[in-house]
């Protein structure tokens, strides 16, 4: 479990193709500190810590990637050199700085604009008609591993969905999400209190 709060960027170092993809994420983490068997988000996705090594602050820990997270996360994150929020997972007594997150994606989005708006910008995903009936007006949205509340939604005629992140200059440079631009893809997690009312209300109508 983990809460949306991005502690520090990774940096993809090397990929190598397995059976699955064998990942080593460069992290200024104390490698002391990574357990293995550890899960840390990675971008919004739950990895197992199957090795780590280095310094302090200059650490790395590896991680396998399966095809099905492939297949179901932004196309081209798993390469050499892509930047990562990462997040350890919650421990007992930890502030729940964020909201709940999994960290298990339910669908990627794509940017469709991205304005500045005083200090902050604003940027506008579009999300698919599944995950339309649990984004809602100043709710919680995980996006590439990063709590943010919607601004606002617009339902699309075709069923796709539209919402308003606003993102402020610490999270642009404390994230990934700073180098956000037009058309690209990015994890998306819906709050888990929306999923479990909307499957209530599913079983109710049935």
């Amino acid at each position: 479990m983990f809460t949306g709060i991005t502690v520090a960027i990774g940096t993809i170092g090397q990929v190598e193709q397995r059976g699955d993809l064998r990942l080593r994420i460069d992290c200024p983490f104390d490698p002391a500190a990574i357990a293995i068997g550890a899960s840390i988000a990675c971008s919004g996705v739950c990895l197992t810590v199957i090795d780590r090594g280095g310094t302090k602050g200059e650490a790395h820990f590896s991680v396998d990637v399966s095809g099905e997270t492939v297949s179901r996360t932004a196309r081209g994150m798993w390469t050499e050199g892509r930047e990562l929020n990462l997040e350890p997972s919650l421990r007992i007594g930890d502030e729940l700085g964020g909201h709940i997150v999994t960290g298990h994606v339910d669908a990627v989005g794509r940017v469709v604009d991205w304005q500045p708006v005083g200090d902050s910008e604003e940027v506008t995903i579009e999300a698919p008609a599944a995950l339309a009936p649990f984004i809602a007006e100043k709710g919680s949205i995980c996006v590439d591993g990063v709590s943010l509340t919607v601004n606002s939604v617009h339902d699309q005629p075709n069923g796709a969905v539209r919402f308003m992140l606003n993102i402020i200059p610490h999270t642009a440079e404390a994230t990934t999400l700073g180098g956000l631009g037009q058309g690209a893809e990015i994890n998306l997690e819906v709050d888990a209190i929306a999923r479990y009312l909307h499957r209530m209300q599913m079983l109710r109508a049935g």
